[in-house]
């Protein structure tokens, strides 16, 4: 017999979760929960009244044995009688809220009143919803008496409305189990390390254990760590992979091992999630109802919707995604992460899993015990968590926010005010100069920005059509908070004036405990990249601990294939002015000597600029340049123009750390050599020296960790892109004599070395 388990509160969401998509004023407009206001209204029970109390119920329904549970916020004994009392907390108006305002919320007390109920061979229960202001503590309550023939002929429409999504879902596990259990590898034999790397992460996931893989590039990274978590999946080892990466060239690639393994018999439900501001069918205009038509109504026609895209296919990509979500009329964002919270597999960007402003938490609540995630360019991991984690503060805004509020919303402009006037005393402090270090938070900023940010979702949520610069604000002092909040010896804080625009900043410095913190839970983390070097760096920044393993795996391919040679130029910024023309010459002898299709990265895009202009196209060379902020078409279009088999040779200019360097795969002769000047330091900047500074007070090599890793990482990256299969060849040009000196040499990997020094 078959068993499906749901909480309570998802299965009344699923039948009676209805109406319109409300976002973008964050909890002004959200019925959430929150756990201060729920313990405030826990501490008035009288003695014999229990709170949290866990429920359980088990109901056979066609075939199938339904376990329902979850937990009650309160069991009351009034009078003699028992009372369920569901909590919700909001920052609404308790005064608009009214007893059938929230449909959804009866319902989830009232299988809670019929597990009780049905427990206790009661005749009657009384149902309580209590709804608490989270600012004010405010309560308003109903209550309704159900007998025991009213609640189990409600649980038993629940369960007949529910039972169609439970068989699909539970149709859809036997056929993951049955076809990931015999799934062998889908290449005929393995390369050389990808048998250690998949053995690894087998090992990793079997174990509850965090991993940490640096292996070449071009050894199959992404199938030999999916292929291992699948066949996971099949055991019932763990229940969802999240596969994570920065790039949407990696995430293809992710959708391709698996589209490989389904070509093998493989069937799982598996969901690519894309930029909300990438899929939005209202051109970015939000989710207001009336605003969007694919937002109102959202909650009433989405189970249709899951229901049907299940039913015609399990691998979910943005393509499929949006033509079902124009088929039922639902915003095509909102139905991916839908299709998230019951997909096998997750393939999505970074910050779903560690941005704390839009991270998936409804799912990991109770799934991340049995998650594997695994985490792909992991070398890009650390500086983007120092983004997400850090948060700046914008003088325009408040200002701006000030004048246009004056009459519409007096109290709202005061509060603007008070806090643009604690940019003006910071300004003041900081004499003039444009990036001034604070020894902390001006005193009262914090409680002025929050009231600020009470404000404006008083007027957010009484706006039916909010204005961006409000939103702008109130969005940049939420972050803000969230910041201040996770601030410790590891951020520091600083002002800063650019461009006309003065900010007060809370800059993460070392993300590696909130890393650590926003990973804990998930049964396995799997970090793994071409360039995690050196690995005590790396495991340090990712959040490692001292007992995780570290696997490094040696190039597959034959260090014959590269021909490696270094121009000892200095290209240090000093020296540049004199070193174009010489690199420029190199280019030119280079190409003479071998001819082809060549990616010549650069520091700067000035850097570039000077050598391109130093070259001039013939009739045997074609030089094409990156241009800043290019669209995915205009990428392509680069791309495209590097193929086998041209008579003349191309070289594409191209920047270190850019959209060229990383997941780029040009076999064969679309790519002969790859030239890189310089050692890819970070550009010096106030935010990279106190970097320096916080690491070279921990006893650490500051500039290291600040600059030379960082820097590498690029050049490795960069020089990847020329092996990527057993029959590629090629040659490698580093020129900048610090790749002679021995911190540097000893990054450098094996299969570069020996090298071949040109004057």
């Amino acid at each position: 017999m078959a068993e499906f388990h749901v909480p309570a509160r998802a299965l009344a969401e699923y039948v009676y979760r209805s109406g319109s998509i409300e976002s973008g004023v964050g909890a002004a407009a959200a019925m959430a929960e929150g756990t201060k206001a729920h313990q405030f209204v826990q501490k008035g029970y009288k003695e014999g009244d229990v709170k949290e109390v866990p429920l359980r119920i088990s109901v056979n329904h066609e075939g199938i044995d339904f376990i329902i549970d979850g937990r009650c916020d309160g069991l009351l004994v009034e009078d003699g009688q028992l009372v369920i009392d569901e909590i919700k907390s909001n920052s609404l108006n308790l005064e608009t809220i009214e007893h059938a305002s929230y449909p959804v919320h009866w319902a989830q007390a009232k299988c809670y009143a019929y597990i009780v109920a049905s427990e206790k061979g009661l005749s009657t229960i009384k149902v309580r919803l209590t709804y608490v202001n989270r600012d004010t503590y405010a309560l308003k309550c109903f209550d309704q008496i159900f007998s025991s023939e009213e609640l189990h002929n409600f649980f038993q429409n629940l369960i007949i409305d529910f039972a169609p999504y439970a068989k699909l879902r539970i149709s859809l596990k036997e056929r993951l189990d049955n076809s990931a259990q015999g799934l062998a590898f889908p290449f005929d034999v393995y390369r050389p390390g990808q048998k250690a790397v998949a053995g690894a992460v087998y090992r990793a996931i079997n174990g509850e254990a965090d991993l940490f893989i640096n292996a070449p590039t071009g050894i199959g990274k992404t199938i030999s760590t999916l292929y291992p978590a699948v066949k996971a999946l099949g055991e019932g080892r763990i229940s969802h992979v999240f596969y994570i990466t920065a790039r949407t060239t990696t995430r293809k690639a992710a959708e391709q091992a698996l589209n490989l393994m389904s070509s093998k018999g493989l069937q799982l439900a598996a969901v690519t999630l894309t930029a909300k501001e990438k899929i939005c069918f209202n051109d970015g205009q939000g989710c207001q109802m009336g605003n969007c038509s694919f937002a109102s109504g959202y909650y009433d026609r989405i189970n249709g919707a899951v229901l049907d895209i299940l039913n015609n296919g399990t691998f979910m990509g943005r393509e499929d995604i949006e033509k079902f979500a124009l088929k039922h009329h639902v915003c095509p964002f909102e139905f991916s992460l839908d299709l998230a919270y019951l997909a096998d597999v997750v393939i999505c960007d970074y910050n779903y899993i560690y941005d704390p402003r839009v991270s998936l938490k409804r799912l990991f609540d109770d799934k991340k015990k049995r998650a594997a995630l695994l985490i792909d360019e992991a070398h890009n991991l650390p500086d983007r968590a120092r983004e997400m984690f850090s948060a700046s503060l914008a003088k325009s805004l408040f200002l701006a926010v000030k004048r246009d509020f004056k009459i519409l919303s007096p109290g709202l402009a005061k509060a603007a005010s008070a806090v643009n006037q604690f940019f003006i005393d910071t300004r003041k402090r900081a004499a003039g100069e444009s990036e001034f270090l604070l020894d902390g938070l001006p005193e009262g900023l914090v409680d002025t920005v929050r009231s600020f940010a009470g404000e404006a979702e008083k007027q957010l949520g009484s706006e039916p059509a909010p204005s961006d610069l409000l939103l702008d604000a109130y969005f940049n002092a939420q972050s803000f908070l969230r910041a201040e909040g996770m601030a410790d010896e590891r951020f520091a804080f600083y002002s800063k004036l650019r461009q006309g625009e003065f900010s007060i900043n809370i800059h993460c410095l070392d993300p590696s405990v909130l890393l650590r913190k926003a990973g804990k839970g998930f049964r396995a983390k799997i970090f793994f990249s071409a360039t995690l070097v050196p690995p005590d760096f790396f495991r340090e920044m990712l959040g490692g601990e001292e007992g995780d393993s570290f696997l490094s795996v040696s190039s597959p391919f034959d260090a014959s294939q590269t021909d490696v040679f270094i121009e000892p130029l200095s290209t240090r910024y000093r020296d540049r002015d004199r070193s174009y023309e010489r690199i420029a010459e190199t280019i030119r002898m280079l190409l003479a000597e071998r001819p082809g299709n060549y990616f010549c990265f650069f520091p700067s895009y000035l850097f570039m600029e000077r050598v391109a202009e130093c070259l001039k196209p013939d009739d045997e060379v074609t030089f094409i340049i990156q241009q800043s902020n290019m669209g995915e078409g205009e990428r392509n279009e680069f791309l495209s123009l590097f193929k086998e088999g041209s008579n003349r040779s191309l070289v594409g200019f191209a920047v270190l750390g850019g959209i060229f360097s990383e997941g780029i795969d040009l076999p064969g002769d679309k790519l002969n050599g790859v030239i890189i000047v310089g050692v890819g330091l970070p550009q010096l900047s106030f935010e990279r020296d106190l970097l320096k500074r916080h690491f070279s007070s921990g006893g650490l090599d500051g500039y290291d960790y600040a600059y030379t890793y960082p820097g590498m990482v690029k050049v490795l990256q960069a020089g990847g892109r020329l092996i990527r299969s057993e029959a590629d060849s090629g040659t490698i040009l580093l020129i900048d004599d610090r790749f002679l000196q021995p911190k540097y040499l000893r990054l450098l990997p094996k299969e570069w070395k020996p090298f071949t020094v040109i004057n």
